[in-house]
């Protein structure tokens, strides 16, 4: 697949996804706060949305600033956050990040890539995904969904999302980047799911190469 056509499947993506629900993540980044978004992508971890969107907003309630974090006891933010997956760990790890950004960073969160990945618990997809919802700035986000679908489309091979990331930097379109994740999250939750995607109500079903996908899903 080329960019020309890839240019027609987001074009396409872009015009289902007005019925689609919006990512919890790509909601709560919607106030552009770089540290909500950073927490509720650590809480989204192996987590359903609707229980991201509703431990993100319990949290947030309590405290939306790193200060007010580090003032909360361990107990009142897994109560905040369960049921999260993993809430006692990502209880853990939403403490120390707050604890570097105090004694580091003057309790402000990086506007780098570089130095998000120095945090605590943050990998490439979370830093990325703070950069551009948090700051407004240049990032692409890669994680299942988008990297599930670009091999499934058939517009790259990869073996893991940091790979993905890698080949999209120098193929997609900068133009895209900032967008890609929205939109792939959306149609891998309502259209191309890991097990059982919807092919026949499909709107770029005619571009996919249906990589990986038995035929009685074709």
């Amino acid at each position: 697949m080329d960019n020309r056509k890839i240019s027609t499947v987001i074009r396409k993506i872009q015009q289902a996804a007005t019925d689609w629900t919006t990512p919890a993540v790509i909601h709560i980044g919607q106030g552009k706060n770089p540290f909500r978004v950073l927490a509720s992508c650590i809480l989204s971890l192996r987590t359903r949305d609707e229980v991201t969107q509703a431990a993100s907003e319990r949290l947030f309630a309590l405290a939306d600033h790193p200060q007010k974090v580090l003032l909360l006891d361990s107990d009142a933010i897994e109560k905040a956050i369960y049921p999260v997956a993993f809430y006692r760990n990502k209880t853990r790890t939403l403490t120390e990040i707050c604890r570097e950004l105090v004694e580091q960073y003057d309790t402000q969160v990086p506007a780098t890539l570089e130095e998000l990945l120095k945090l605590k618990g943050v990998g490439r997809k979370t830093a990325n995904l703070t950069l551009i919802l948090g700051h407004g700035k240049m990032g692409i986000c890669v994680d299942t969904h988008v990297h599930r679908i670009c091999n499934r489309l058939g517009y790259l091979e990869t073996s893991s999302p940091d790979a993905t990331e890698m080949v999209l930097r120098d193929k997609l379109p900068q133009k895209y980047w900032m967008q890609f994740n929205e939109l792939l999250v959306s149609f891998g939750q309502n259209i191309c799911k890991p097990i059982s995607p919807l092919c026949s109500q499909c709107c770029v079903h005619s571009h996919c190469e249906k990589i990986g996908v038995g035929d009685k899903h074709r």
